[in-house]
């Protein structure tokens, strides 16, 4: 399980340590960095996936992804004494994310190459505007120690660490490439292994499609699915999984405890393709996938989804309350509920009654964000009861 989660100057976010718990609860006014703290978070995902420079230039790049206000804002400009004005910078900007679980920890440092990453090339080229990698670094323990490191990148070396010595194990890392693209061996970097691996497997789902070209809606080949796909095009094959080798008898009262004597069906074709039917109590045949309506179906994704017979070690939902009739929010909050007890969950939501219902959850850890001056804040969180986080010089 993940323990904490900090981020330093992306977008509205200067700096945030945040503690987590089995079930966070991420909630705020429209505006007071929900959006972000999601989008850091994917961010951060990315990195096992090989793929963090590259999500970060479509978002922009580094000068858009940055904090846009001052470098500090000052007690004299928060009391109203002072304009809110920048100046010469102190320190060098950078973009930083990281993690630390229950044994290893993660952060990673990006910045621009003028300020010292390598390019892979030194003669002139059109990509020196491309965001680089300045540091990485692994360590044991819930937070960095220069004593707890196991591997550290700086620039374009990485190194290990051998009984009480380093060992430097690849000295040309290009500045777009991460230490787990390049150094991730099971046998001399296990750590750097099973980090990417573990990363991997966070699972994201944002905003399920259900207009009438929705994947969702369509007939598709069906094959074993133990995971739903970020798009639902695979839902009968993931609910007829769910059926045979996972929580059948949770399924069933997922549907019926949103649409009271209702249940599902799943038929396959002469042709292979698989075909949801959903029988709801006073109608005289069952309605197909292209007929339910946008909340009726959505609510059904969630059950794929939340149900999987493969859960990850970090699921995160992005306002899985978008068009749901108030009514199924307390169904969708028993599925959260349920998948909890199997996988970390993150729920980004501004839906009070969905808050409400997770809320009553004993491990139900809520984060309630706010903005003051452009920063994102948590301000029910007193100092001393953050978690100890050190970033690596």
């Amino acid at each position: 399980m993940i323990k904490t989660l900090a981020i330093q100057n992306y977008r509205s976010i200067i700096n945030l340590t945040i503690p987590m718990g089995q079930l966070n609860l991420v909630t705020g006014e429209n505006g007071s960095g929900k959006s972000n703290l999601y989008k850091a978070l994917r961010l951060l995902a990315k990195v096992g996936e090989g793929g963090l420079v590259r999500s970060l230039a479509e978002d922009g790049g580094l000068e858009s992804v940055f904090w846009a206000g001052p470098e500090q804002i000052s007690k004299r400009m928060r009391n109203g004494e002072v304009p809110v004005q920048g100046g010469p910078r102190k320190t060098k900007r950078q973009l930083r994310l990281g993690f630390s679980g229950e044994d290893y920890g993660y952060a990673v440092s990006l910045g621009l190459p003028k300020f010292g990453v390598a390019m892979p090339t030194t003669s002139e080229t059109l990509f020196k505007l491309d965001p680089g990698i300045m540091r990485e670094t692994i360590w044991h323990g819930d937070y960095y120690r220069p004593a707890s490191a196991l591997i550290d990148r700086q620039d374009n070396a990485i190194k290990c660490r051998n009984g009480r010595s380093w060992e430097v194990i690849n000295f040309h890392t290009s500045s777009f490439d991460s230490l787990f693209e390049v150094a991730a061996n099971a046998v001399q970097t296990p750590e750097a292994f099973l980090m990417k691996d573990r990363i991997k497997k966070w699972r994201f789902y944002d905003h399920f499609r259900t207009d009438q070209a929705a994947p969702a809606r369509q007939h598709h080949l069906g094959t074993f699915t133990p995971v739903l796909h970020h798009d639902g095009r695979d839902l009968a094959a993931a609910l007829q999984t769910i059926l045979e080798i996972g929580d059948a008898e949770a399924l069933h009262s997922a549907i019926d405890f949103a649409f009271p004597g209702s249940s599902i069906d799943i038929e396959r074709t002469q042709e292979g393709r698989f075909i949801l039917y959903f029988y709801q109590h006073g109608l005289l045949r069952p309605l197909t996938a292209s007929e339910l309506s946008d909340g009726t179906l959505r609510y059904v994704l969630w059950v794929a989804a939340l149900l999987t017979p493969r859960p990850p070690e970090l699921m995160v939902l992005n306002e899985p309350e978008t068009s749901l009739h108030p009514d199924l929010l307390p169904a969708l909050a028993r599925l959260i509920r349920y998948a909890a007890q199997h996988s970390q969950m993150w729920v980004v939501s501004h839906a009070s009654r969905l808050i409400a219902a997770l809320e009553q959850d004993e491990q139900c850890h809520s984060i309630r964000l706010e903005k003051s001056f452009g920063e994102t804040m948590i301000p029910d969180i007193d100092v001393l009861d953050l978690p100890a986080w050190h970033w690596p010089k």
